[in-house]
């Protein structure tokens, strides 16, 4: 992915709820899969469905004005619960880019950070400003080259983000994918800096 497409204007869902768990987002029944693929469906489904497994017209992504919006605004302690990469599987899956809240649990924030799902902290004013000024026709730009997040009316608020896994983000890889990708330039070091480490001996210092 390029930087240019890190950089993208949509419509935002607000869901105001605090302390939504990874359950929430994606019931523990869906955790049976290692592949990513199809969960988005399955995101927040106890809330989304009804018990006959009809849509309930009235959650937030079930409605009209939630089509194509590519940003998640979220209550306070949004990701909180079990370490389940599979939240943030199907958060992408269901078309999300970046979710905004005041706070992430940490594992929640790791994990969308390595799997392509910006998390966006913002302090309560903005948040409230969000939440309160949704309508259909609000956008919202996200900006990762800049590290800027503005808001309907043009307020650009600053947001901080890791380099490394900024550039994970725009260039669409992971920590693993960078680490096989860098095998040649690891083994060519390897071969003019030969160290040999002896892990039987523990070495201590007095």
């Amino acid at each position: 992915m390029s930087h240019e497409q890190w950089t993208f204007t949509s419509s935002y869902v607000v869901m105001p709820r605090e302390n939504v768990d990874t359950d929430q987002i994606i019931p523990a029944r869906f955790l049976t899969t290692t592949d990513r693929a199809g969960l988005g469906p399955h995101a927040f489904s106890d809330w989304r469905y009804r018990a006959d497994g009809s849509p309930n017209p009235d959650f937030v992504l079930n409605q009209d004005a939630a089509r194509g919006a590519q940003v998640l605004v979220a209550g306070r302690n949004f990701g909180c619960g079990s370490s389940r990469e599979h939240a943030v599987w199907a958060l992408a899956g269901a078309g999300f880019r970046a979710v905004v809240s005041t706070e992430f649990a940490d594992i929640f924030r790791g994990n969308a950070l390595g799997n392509g799902l910006l998390p966006i902290v913002v302090g309560p004013i903005t948040l409230a400003k969000l939440m309160a000024g949704q309508a259909p026709s609000a956008r919202v730009t996200v900006n990762l080259e800049t590290r800027t997040f503005t808001l309907p009316d043009g307020e650009a608020v600053p947001f901080v983000v890791p380099p490394f896994s900024r550039y994970c983000l725009q260039h669409d890889t992971n920590e693993m994918s960078f680490l096989l990708d860098a095998d040649g330039d690891i083994s060519a070091y390897e071969a003019i800096h030969p160290v040999t480490i002896d892990t039987m001996v523990l070495e201590t210092t007095a």
